[in-house]
């Protein structure tokens, strides 16, 4: 980027000589432009937005600003059609470049952007009780990445589960464990035996509807903050929590709060009664609303008819909560498109509440995942539980690496490595409000656009180092001045703004672009070129360059949360 400012500030020397009685305020930095095609230059400004300031064509701009650049040790230039294109010195580009990535390879892409500022970032929020499943990925992969992005970019980031662990079903799941269950077997058993239990319940209540009552009666009491029922209740969440970490940990993912329904619930009256205060509230068919029809919205629904809450009141509780006490400057849900509603209208209420940073609330939304062809329907009997699917990919990986890799050391922990990253890379590989359809033999695939492509690029460059060893000759860059060189040192100087416009836009599939066309461009430049040859001056500035490809793919299968094997 700093080859980008250096542009920038070329044009703004040749525009000052060019016209030296007109003062141009323009951002050329931000005008200058990637062409399509490398033969018509490495940076492109676009004269056509100084037409009307120079009351001049653009054709007849550029030539001016042509004739007055001169800086032959950074790049040419070429006036064509009302473009000013710049062609680099692909030396000193080569030079510049690595000599910025190898000075700290480990921080290539990071900022100070955020340095100062919190984002609060909720995602995966799970269910007490419930089973881990595919639906559940998108969520915990798009959210753990847009935390380490943040992070990159230099902001402090909260990490938040709002866990879904408030309603009238945990009271039944305590009447049915009273009634039938015993500690040892839910132990045992964690979440498969709680929903045994639970289903049992919702059986049994067709022919005793008095069930029901009693359900409810043991959720009042965890509302009352009985002992007994807290106890159960909150052991409920342990033996939850006990299975999901195992699937976070094997994906990496990692929490700063738990904090889920049941921690806002005492929190709500004051939402209530703030509500009430301001003239907000108004009473349909029973239940507590917030009318949005001014806003083309239906009614927020408050408080249902017998004085529940619902999940807008506790979601408004906890917003609130977030800002006093993490004084976020942005609060994102990563949560499935179908809440966009929900979302709009909650942050509507935040907003006639008088909050002012409501705005800064955004929800970051994603599209359907289905499994090789098929929708997700527990009803339908399609449910694919995320730590079968991610034991399986594990699994697969495995019998590839057998198949292609049969002395390689540490299979099994490569084969980890490599099939949950190829779960992970299939989830993040395009925009996030796309749908996404799990296919086995795409996501496994050594080759195109697949996590195990990208991480056997990473793997080929450490071979390539370990197989040049101790390199003490000065790098001579002319030897990357080849087309194959410069289509990755091009990219490798993208890298930086890809993280900070993935930061920006909560779309990490930027990342997974960046990275992946790295890896592509690098490929070709391995195969088109001997990296390891006679010249020992060549030999260094490629390795040079390998270096900094092995930084730069192992900081984005980072921030998109994979892992990079050394070996492959």
């Amino acid at each position: 980027m700093e080859i980008k400012a250096a542009i920038a500030q070329t044009i703004l020397e040749a525009a000052k000589k060019a016209f030296p009685d007109c003062t141009l305020d323009v951002d050329f930095e931000a005008l200058l432009e990637v062409p399509p095609d490398s033969k018509m230059g490495d940076f492109a400004f676009p004269c056509f937005r100084l037409s009307k300031a120079l009351r001049m064509g653009p054709p007849v701009i550029a030539q001016k600003l042509c004739a007055a650049v001169d800086k032959p040790e950074l790049c040419r230039s070429e006036a064509v059609n009302g473009y000013l294109n710049f062609f680099l010195n692909r030396a000193n580009f080569a030079r510049e470049t690595l000599s910025n990535i190898l000075a700290a390879p480990d921080r290539w892409g990071s900022s100070d952007d955020g340095v100062g500022k919190t984002a609060c970032v909720e995602y995966s929020s799970i269910n007490i009780a419930k089973r881990f499943h595919l639906g559940h990925l998108s969520t915990t992969v798009i959210g753990n990445s847009l935390k380490r992005i943040y992070d990159f970019q230099g902001w402090n980031t909260v990490s938040i589960n709002h866990l879904g662990d408030w309603g009238t079903q945990f009271g039944k799941m305590i009447c049915a464990y009273k009634l039938w269950g015993d500690r040892e077997t839910v132990e045992k058993g964690g979440v498969d035996e709680m929903t045994r239990l639970y289903v049992r319940f919702n059986q049994e209540a067709k022919d005793h509807p008095e069930l029901e009552d009693e359900g409810r009666a043991w959720f009042k009491r965890i509302e009352d903050g009985d002992p007994e029922a807290m106890e159960i209740f909150r052991w409920f969440k342990d033996v939850t929590l006990k299975d999901a970490l195992r699937v976070y940990d094997v994906l990496g993912v990692h929490f700063d709060s738990y904090a889920g329904e049941s921690f806002y619930a005492d929190k709500t009256g004051r939402v209530v009664d703030e509500l009430r205060a301001k003239g907000l509230l108004e009473e349909s068919d029973g239940a507590q609303i917030v009318d949005l029809k001014d806003y083309n919205m239906p009614p927020c629904l408050i408080l249902k008819s017998d004085g529940a809450t619902l999940y807008a009141t506790r979601d408004i509780a906890a917003a609130i909560y977030r800002k006093e006490t993490y004084h976020f400057d942005t609060s994102l849900y990563i949560v499935a498109y179908q809440q966009d509603l929900h979302f709009r209208q909650f942050f509507k209420v935040l907003e006639l509440m008088g909050y002012d940073w409501a705005s800064q609330c955004k929800h970051v939304a994603f599209g359907m995942v289905s499994y090789e062809g098929e929708a997700l329907s527990t009803r339908n009997g399609v449910v694919v539980y995320l730590d079968d699917l991610l034991n399986r990919a594990q699994e697969k990986a495995l019998e590839i690496i057998r198949e292609k890799s049969p002395n390689l050391e540490n299979k099994e922990e490569v084969a980890r490595q490599v099939g949950v990253g190829a779960v992970v890379y299939a989830t993040l590989q395009n925009n996030r409000i796309k749908d996404i359809d799990f296919w086995w033999d795409r996501a496994l695939n050594f080759d195109g656009d697949t996590g195990p492509y990208v991480q056997y690029t990473y793997a080929r460059c450490g071979s390539v180092l370990r197989k040049a060893g101790e390199q003490n000759a000065e790098a001579d860059y002319d030897a990357l001045t080849d087309d194959e060189a410069q289509a990755v040192l091009r990219l490798l100087v993208r890298f930086p703004e890809e993280v900070r416009s993935a930061c920006r836009a909560n779309e990490p599939y930027m990342v997974t672009r960046a990275v992946t066309e790295l890896a592509k461009a690098y490929n070709k430049f391995y195969y088109e070129h001997r990296i390891l040859d006679e010249n020992v001056a060549a030999t260094a500035a490629r390795l040079e360059l390998t270096k900094a490809v092995r930084s730069v793919i192992k900081t984005g299968l980072y921030l998109i949360g994979m892992e990079a094997p050394e070996r492959m």
